[in-house]
């Protein structure tokens, strides 16, 4: 296909090729592959300023996006690429070919750093969803940093900077410009803009802003970062959320309590299910939310068909097909049971096959998994509902995964996100944490927003 660039586009492109060090945030849908290859190609064959390129990727992604668009398109098409993924044989003998750009699942860069013995001699790295080095403490933040003063350029892609709040920014800014605007320590940086929140003696729990500590972060890193919304740039299909509630009856809702106060919920003699700090509690009271939920001996403990019960109405409302979000494998269970019983064409959205039949209408159902379907998939020719069975706390696997449908190329004018939500559980938390993560991260956006 012949490449032609929206002005968005190429504004983007110019950034990546004026600023060695770039933080570019693209929704979903506005082409961030494709303009970081463009800005590729032009440094490479034109300008002659970089000759090896490395881009560190999700798997999925890994595998097919980047290799996906370099074939698409026609200015891109004599880039030699090289896909570094799979067994450690075949990753070494992909390194070791002659190529133009090397790509990497994000999993394998300690192994790259520290243990392939291939020598790190790319001069420009694009690490692509650079939420995922978020994590100051990670094995793949720490092997990146190690090499990273030999990078001379480095672009940072995502479409949520900052998922779970501004302290994410540390790391990941820390891997573009080597601490020169947030930093050299998370220490320093949490000292400079944070206060302590909740607090146990002088153990910190969580961390607060400074009064204007947001503007002055913002500020730091506007001159390597620019922003882009999909709904400024393109003619996105209205997004319509909604809250489907469910009602446990009083016995169930008596066990939901029981779980939520004792942190043990008996439910054979001599065993109980067991929380044994707030984390577990919180996975626990999202399944019984849900309808089940695991004994300590990994049995699936039924609760409630409640949200079946929805589901089973949500289905037969449809006037489409419906891209049914999973999260726990006694939901996938449950589900499948239930869309059998209904007898109602379904698969797991987990192949390419499985894909082409969704894109081609051939399920009513698609069932997809928020961490394995969150990145890389184009899923918007297959439906225009998505039904949320089971809440995710990640911001960042909620926004991707409703992306799948909601992006550019939707033929529908709308698309419906239809959450099933048990009353007076940890669901309505969640939903309203995602509310107010997204409302911090549209506030990073739009500060360091690009203006056409």
């Amino acid at each position: 296909m012949i490449y032609k660039p929206h002005d968005y586009q190429k504004y983007a492109t110019e950034f990546i090729l004026s600023h060695p060090v770039a933080a570019v945030i693209l929704q979903m849908g506005l082409g961030k592959t494709v303009c970081t290859l463009d800005a590729i190609e032009q440094l490479m064959y034109d300008r002659f300023e970089v000759r090896k390129v490395l881009v560190i990727a999700p798997l999925r992604v890994a595998k097919v996006t980047w290799s996906d668009e370099i074939k698409k398109w026609d200015n891109l098409s004599h880039l030699r690429y090289s896909i570094a993924v799979g067994t450690e044989k075949e990753r070494v003998e992909a390194l070791k070919k002659d190529a133009d750009i090397y790509i990497i699942n994000r999993e394998n860069v300690q192994w790259l750093v520290e243990k392939s013995k291939i020598p790190f001699e790319f001069d420009m790295v694009v690490i692509d969803e650079l939420s995922s080095f978020k994590n100051w403490n990670s094995k793949r933040f720490k092997s990146f940093m190690q090499v990273r003063p030999r990078v001379k350029r480095v672009v940072g892609l995502t479409g949520t900077p900052s998922p779970n709040g501004m302290m994410d920014l540390f790391a990941q800014f820390k891997c573009l410009d080597m601490g020169l605007r947030l930093g050299r320590f998370i220490t320093q940086y949490r000292n400079c803009y944070f206060l302590p929140d909740r607090m146990n003696g002088q153990i910190v729990y969580s961390y607060k802003l400074r009064p204007g500590a947001e503007k002055q972060i913002y500020d730091k890193i506007s001159d390597i970062t620019i922003s882009m919304k999909a709904m400024d740039h393109l003619k996105m299909p209205e997004l319509i959320e909604n809250r489907y509630p469910v009602y446990m009856d009083e016995s169930e809702s008596a066990l939901y309590d029981e779980m939520r106060e004792d942190l043990i919920l008996p439910y054979k003699e001599n065993e109980a299910i067991t929380a044994a700090n707030a984390a577990a509690l919180s996975g626990k009271l999202c399944q019984m939310a849900n309808g089940a939920v695991y004994s300590e001996a990994g049995e699936a403990v039924h609760i409630h068909d409640r949200k079946l019960e929805a589901l089973e109405d949500i289905i037969e409302a449809a006037q489409s097909p419906i891209l049914l979000c999973y999260w726990f494998r006694h939901d996938l269970e449950r589900i499948e049971a239930k869309l059998k019983e209904l007898k109602v064409t379904f698969a797991r959205i987990v192949t390419e096959e499985n894909i082409r039949n969704w894109n081609n209408g051939k399920y009513q159902v698609g069932l997809i998994h928020p961490a394995s379907a969150g990145h890389g998939l184009n899923l918007q020719q297959g439906g225009n509902t998505i039904v949320w069975f089971g809440l995710t706390w990640s911001l960042e696997l909620y926004q991707q995964t409703n992306a799948r449908l909601w992006r550019q190329g939707q033929s529908s004018k709308t698309v419906v996100v239809q959450h099933i939500v048990t009353a007076g559980t940890i669901d309505e938390d969640i939903l309203d944490a995602l509310t107010s993560k997204d409302a911090s991260q549209n506030r990073l956006i739009n500060a360091v927003k690009a203006h056409l």
